[in-house]
Parts: C-alpha cells; sequence; structure tokens
C-alpha cells in the first residue's frame, strides 16, 4: 500500500508511412510502415517516421474500436469526439457499460475479427492478470509520465485516476456522514456498488475503503466483505449495476463508485450528493493498453497519443479525474485553469494498493465475495 498527500493529495489533482485497412471479416498486423515495422508491431511513433506518419496509418485504417467507455465517465463522450473530429477517424464504442473483465472477454471472443477492441481501459486488478494481450508503446510524452505509474516499456500506462466515494440521493436517504451509516433501517434496499469487486475496478475499491473504515487494511480486506455480508443480511444492499437510469428512478439511491463518476450524476441530479470519506480515502489509476491483436493497430497508437496529448489530458481533467501527466502540466503551465479548477482536493493520507497488494485481495475475493452477498 501506498500511503501518500501527493499526487492524489495535491491541490492541483493525472515520412508518411501506410498501413492497409483490414477487412471487414479479420483484423491484421498492416502493412510495413517506411521503417520496415508492421503497424501491429510498432513501439513509438519514431516507426512510422514520426507523428505525422502515425498520423496517416492511422487515417488510412479509418476506424477505432474502443469498449466500456461510457460518454459521462472520465469524459470519454468528449474525449472520442475530439479524436474523431481532429482525425477524421470513426470510434466505434462497444459495450460502454461493461467491466473490466468483460473487454478481456470481448477481446478474447472476437480476436482475428475487425470488431475486436483496439485498446483497453482497465481496472488494476484486471490489467495486470492479463498484461500478455497487451502491445508495448511509448507515446510521445512517455517519459513526462512518472515512473510509479508505466511499465518501463510501455505495456501499460495509467491515464487517470479518482477517489472512492459514496453517491446519495439527498432527496430520497439521509446525508451519509460515515460508511457505518449505510447500515441503518433508513438505507434499507438502497445501497449499490458499481459492479462486481472481482472483475471491476470501481468495486474492487469501494471493498478496500469499506475495509479501511472497519479496521482493516489493503492487506487486509476481510472486514470489507463482511461489511457487505451485514449489508445484504440487513436487507440494504441492492446486487444491481447503478447507471444514470436506475440513480433517477430510485432504485439505486445510494452508490459506491469513483468520485467522478458520482460528480457526473450530480449534473442531471441536484439532490445527488458525493460524500468521500476523509478518514478512509481509497484512490486508485486505471491503466490504458493496447490490444496486442488490434484490427486497427494505427489508430490505436495514435488514439493513445492523443490520452497522453495536454488536449487529452485536460480533456480528462474536465471529466473530475486526475490525467496521469497533471502535476507537470500545472508546472509547466499547460493544465487548464478551468479544469484543475473542477478536481478534487484532498486534505491527509490517501491509501492507493501496489499491484501485489490488489492481486492478494482479489484472490481472497474470488474465494469469499459471492457467499458474503448471497
Amino acid at each position: 500500500m501506498t500511503t501518500l498527500a501527493a499526487p492524489f493529495a495535491a491541490s492541483v489533482l493525472l515520412l508518411a508511412g501506410s498501413v492497409a485497412c483490414a477487412s471487414p471479416e479479420e483484423s491484421g498486423d498492416g502493412e510495413q510502415t517506411q521503417t520496415g515495422v508492421k503497424a501491429a508491431e510498432a513501439t513509438s511513433a519514431e516507426d512510422f517516421g514520426g507523428i505525422d506518419g502515425l498520423v496517416a496509418a492511422a487515417k488510412n485504417e479509418g476506424e477505432l474500436n474502443v469498449i466500456a467507455l461510457p460518454p459521462d465517465w472520465a469524459n470519454y463522450g468528449a474525449i472520442i469526439k475530439a479524436f474523431s473530429a481532429k482525425y477524421g477517424i470513426k470510434v466505434n464504442s462497444a459495450q460502454p457499460d461493461a467491466s473490466s473483465q468483460e473487454e478481456i472477454d470481448a477481446a478474447n471472443q472476437q480476436k482475428g475479427g475487425n470488431t475486436a477492441p483496439d485498446v483497453f481501459d482497465l481496472g488494476q486488478s484486471v490489467a495486470l492478470a492479463n498484461t500478455e494481450m497487451f502491445a508495448p508503446y511509448k507515446v510521445v510524452n512517455f517519459d513526462d509520465i512518472p515512473a510509479a505509474f508505466k511499465d518501463r516499456d510501455g505495456t501499460w500506462v495509467n491515464d487517470y485516476g479518482g477517489y472512492m466515494s459514496i453517491g446519495y440521493d439527498s432527496a430520497k436517504v439521509p446525508p451519509v456522514t460515515r460508511i457505518d451509516d449505510l447500515l441503518k433501517p433508513e438505507y434499507q434496499g438502497k445501497v449499490a456498488l458499481n459492479g462486481d469487486p472481482t472483475q471491476a475496478g470501481a468495486a474492487f475499491s469501494g471493498v478496500v475503503m469499506v475495509a479501511l473504515s472497519q479496521g482493516g487494511s489493503v492487506d487486509d480486506i476481510a472486514p470489507g466483505v463482511e461489511f457487505f455480508e451485514k449489508l445484504a443480511d440487513a436487507g440494504n444492499f441492492v446486487s444491481v449495476n447503478p447507471t444514470s437510469a436506475t440513480i433517477e428512478s430510485g432504485q439505486t439511491p445510494v452508490v459506491i463508485d469513483w468520485n467522478f463518476v458520482n460528480a457526473a450524476e450530480s449534473k442531471k441530479l441536484p439532490s445527488w450528493q458525493v460524500f468521500v470519506p476523509p478518514d478512509h480515502t481509497v484512490a486508485g489509476y486505471y491503466y490504458q493498453a493496447i490490444n496486442k491483436d488490434a484490427p486497427h493497430p494505427a489508430a490505436a497508437r495514435l488514439w493513445q497519443e492523443f490520452l497522453y496529448s495536454d488536449e487529452g489530458q485536460n480533456l480528462f481533467a474536465l471529466g473530475g479525474v486526475r490525467p496521469v501527466r497533471a502535476d507537470n502540466m500545472a508546472v509547466d503551465g499547460t493544465l487548464d485553469k478551468a479544469a484543475a479548477e473542477s478536481l478534487p482536493v484532498i486534505d491527509g493520507p490517501v491509501t492507493v494498493p501496489s499491484p501485489q497488494q490488489t492481486e492478494a485481495a482479489t484472490k481472497y475475493l474470488s474465494e469469499h465475495w459471492a457467499a458474503a452477498i448471497g
């Protein structure tokens, strides 16, 4: 576990080579670039002769397949539109509400086809369990990303982070001021967790947050699982994957999820409030990676370049998440002022599980979660 006051607790919150289009039935490695490297094996824009060559190759492919990117999640709706408009590349967005594990499942099921995901956006546990599916790639701004937030070969790179929170409809339930409030009768049939913690990063971090509140730790999440068992026994926990529709209908008036997802709901529902437990603050980054079997390998690499550019990072920040380059951009003066002001400020220590702790906790959850919630 890393317990830190920064970067999460800081006041500033994360030439023309060509590639042939894949056929409708099958994906491919792409033709060789002018440097002699196939697009699917390119490890940097230099393999395309530079950014201009990469742009040309991506435009030649003409499409990009993304998965599990809801428009309101981390501002991905605006990011997708900006990327498509800038490069004239059609973005096919599949299964926006899918979990991280479902992203991997889709890639395996659709391997070799033109509809397979080109890129992934994954929670830590699922990402680290599937690194053999990723293609190493270093964006132009790779050296600007802190070493702790990337694989040294670019197999994966953290893109943005957030804090675990509790969102609630103040018109339907009493204010949530501490995690133990959720056990009260007033919350019967009202508490939802965003996903299955054995498959989804948000749900996993939610269990970690609860474990800390119950005297546990990242190394001992049993108290968190036990708390959810109590919630289920009391009839307070609902096994419904929360969405804007379930929130607005009143089906899930209390949701444990990332602060930026809950904050997005506040824009639609004025009575929706967001609570980040100050004494049990848990933060986490998502993992960005390229599918090594991407049907559009050049477009996948251009997508990475866009996400880690100043433009892409500022678009993330406007979605209430902390872009991974936020600190350096703040120093350079390239972090959008309005975006910086929109980021939450957390005073005090923040818990971030290490990869090893995540692996051990995921194993525990796989063995105990289903039985705990019935």
